[in-house]
């Protein structure tokens, strides 16, 4: 083990991307954004939502669709990550479950190539944003139904992926399994992103004491989509340490285990947290989740 892997700091990037509808293309830009953040030091690099492939046609998106056993990008940047001796973690990739639906599927690569962890996307983004946009991703996708925690040397990432991000119990069960990091690879919309992007990414982090990292997709996508870009970087205390504008590149940050303790300190709610019952007898809602109880 690295003194890298032991060290209560860690160097990390995040590849914001303009993924099309070519995924050979795809992996190549992905690639040379990969290596330009490790040749600048650093130890983990995340890619955004979607990193393989961005299809709205169904038709065409399946067409393009490969198991994971089979898929060429999953494999490319496994191989990758040996080469440069990183923690690669792969926002996620579209792969093909069945005939008929996929997966939303996030991966952590060690430094030896092998996976970690997988995540499948648990929220599903049906919306009719308003503006003639509309959204059935549960129509393709299949949701997951497992909250994911993977270990990067010294520090304990919670991983989830873009919708996911409103959803603020998912991460506060996983700052409760020991979570110090989480992680929203994404491919937020412009409307949505001007609106919500920085302040809930900035909810997450101050709510839980943990960093944020957020890589993105951003610009004009072949397919016409327009997502937001602005690649984050949050700290425990909810300040942006770092962000990319629209375009795609690499935003680098150091991130250090003694701000997430000291955030916690200071406002130690994980620790403060109990349980609580609705008001009204017999009422039942099925989506509230309660905190553990105080020991």
């Amino acid at each position: 083990m690295t003194s890298a892997e032991t060290s209560d700091t860690l160097r990390i990037a995040l590849v914001q991307l303009r993924s099309g509808r070519d995924p050979a293309a795809n992996l190549d830009a992905t690639s040379a954004l990969v290596r330009e953040a490790a040749r600048d030091g650093a130890r983990y690099v995340q890619t955004p939502e979607v990193t393989n492939l961005m299809e709205l046609d169904r038709d065409v998106l399946f067409e393009k669709l490969r198991e994971e056993a089979d898929d060429a990008t999953l494999a490319a940047l496994r191989q990758l990550a040996k080469e440069l001796g990183i923690f690669l973690h792969i926002g996620s990739l579209a792969l093909k479950i069945s005939d008929k639906k996929a997966v939303n599927r996030a991966f952590m690569i060690g430094p030896d190539g092998e996976i970690i962890a997988r995540y499948d996307k648990i929220h599903m983004f049906d919306v009719d944003l308003g503006n003639g946009e509309s959204y059935r991703e549960s129509s393709a996708y299949r949701p997951g139904e497992r909250a994911i925690l993977a270990n990067v040397g010294a520090f304990r990432f919670g991983l989830t992926i873009c919708y996911d991000l409103r959803f603020p119990s998912l991460y506060r069960a996983l700052a409760e399994g020991g979570a110090k990091v989480l992680t929203v690879p994404s491919a937020f919309t412009r409307p949505t992103g001007e609106a919500h992007w920085h302040v809930l990414l900035r909810a997450r982090a101050i709510e839980n004491g943990a960093y944020v990292l957020a890589a993105a997709q951003g610009g004009k996508h072949e397919n016409g989509r327009e997502t937001f870009g602005h690649s984050l970087v949050v700290d425990p205390w909810g300040r942006v340490i770092a962000e990319g504008g629209a375009d795609p590149g690499v935003i680098l940050a150091e991130i250090d285990l003694k701000e997430v303790a000291a955030a916690r300190a200071r406002i130690p709610s994980l620790s403060n947290g109990r349980r609580f019952e609705i008001a009204e007898p017999g009422q039942t809602i099925g989506h509230l989740s309660v905190v553990r109880a105080s020991s």
